[in-house]
């Protein structure tokens, strides 16, 4: 058996639902990597950049901004990246267009708060990002905490996730922690949770099993099937 098939079976340490159960939001909750890259590449136009391969751009997904763009960039002036990151959130906000979840996701939500297990959104967008995409979604009464990374460190640090972990009042042990890149996995191993990749959004499958998850799902009612 390869790694990845390996992976994508479930673990006999995750058949049981934990306390909490922490979510990135682009690409893991939210049909929204699309979305993203198209602004950045109308981010990058109005600069006076030639575009990046979409593939560059999925590559970054789930950072800060700001730490993307160092990560894209690495050369990059003050200036540049400010100018970048400003009218990245010009387009972002411009577009009317209301985010769309992922057609199991909200069902799953519901499955896993009437089970009991509390739920949280950890996530790179920020605060006025994540609001508004939560309320188009109708979704906010699902959480009992959210964490961007304006707030506190960007991922991979574990410090988002020991946030919610304070918050909540949860231990490392009893929570999972679902995203669709290899900086939601790492997190999760940097902050000692249980660590599951989703496979429909901005990494590959093989780049999310280089982070070693506990589990690696292609569809997110995965998370309470059997249960």
């Amino acid at each position: 058996m390869s790694e990845l098939s390996r992976l994508l079976a479930r673990p006999d340490h995750l058949h049981t639902l934990p306390r909490l159960v922490v979510f990135d939001w682009d690409g893991t909750l939210a049909d929204s990597t699309g979305r993203i890259v198209a602004t950045f590449q109308e981010a990058l136009a109005s600069v006076d950049h030639p575009p990046l391969p979409d593939k560059a751009i999925l590559g970054i997904i789930g950072l800060s901004l700001p730490n993307a763009i160092v990560e894209l960039f690495p050369e990059g002036d003050d200036h540049f990246r400010e100018a970048l990151a400003l009218n990245y959130h010009r387009h972002y906000f411009a577009n009317e267009e209301p985010a769309t979840l992922f057609p199991e996701a909200e069902a799953l939500l519901q499955a896993l708060s009437e089970a009991g297990c509390l739920l949280a959104v950890a996530t790179g967008k920020s605060r006025r990002g994540l609001d508004l995409a939560v309320a188009q979604t109708g979704t906010a009464d699902y959480f009992h905490h959210t964490l961007t990374a304006e707030e506190t460190r960007s991922k991979p640090h574990p410090a988002m996730l020991e946030g919610i972990l304070d918050h909540t009042g949860s231990r490392p042990d009893e929570t999972w922690m679902v995203g669709d890149t290899d900086f939601d996995l790492l997190m999760a191993r940097n902050a000692d949770t249980h660590a599951i990749g989703i496979t429909h959004g901005a990494h590959p499958a093989e780049r999310l099993a280089a982070a070693q998850p506990d589990w690696l799902i292609e569809r997110l009612a995965q998370l309470h099937d059997g249960e």
